[in-house]
């Protein structure tokens, strides 16, 4: 998480008089996402498709729909760090070529590189059959 982001949170608070009820929130904040990043990095894959799909099947889903539902969720929680990283790196990149701030100009290439990837998973998926 971005230190701004907890700054700005425990600064609003602070700011209306609710110190402690932002540090807990901030506190939560910080415990989700690590305990998102252990499981996305203990968890395989196929493990995570089946809680999914156990968790649409609760809600009532038809069969046909949980297993792509299920696929996608588990795509989407695998692929945030690769997008981070990447995000990471033409940050980097427009720091080296520019002294400027970077600018929302980064949002472009960022969401262009996650359609290309999004393109190579799809013909991954279809060249292994696909979703049964």
């Amino acid at each position: 998480m971005r230190v701004r982001v907890v700054v700005i949170i425990l600064g609003y608070h602070v700011v209306k008089g609710e110190a402690a009820l932002g540090g807990i929130i901030v506190l939560r904040l910080i415990s989700a996402i690590a305990l998102a990043n252990l499981v996305t990095m203990t968890t395989p894959l196929k493990e995570m498709l089946a809680t999914v799909e156990r968790g649409l099947a609760r809600l009532s889903v038809p069969a046909r729909l949980r297993r792509r539902l299920a696929l996608s969720v588990a795509l989407v929680i695998r692929f945030i760090p690769v997008l981070v990283q990447k995000g990471g790196t033409l940050l980097e990149a427009w720091k080296a070529r520019s002294r400027r701030r970077p600018s929302w100009r980064l949002i472009i290439p960022l969401a262009l590189m996650a359609i290309d990837d999004a393109e190579h998973v799809a013909e991954a998926l279809r060249a292994r059959g696909g979703v049964s």
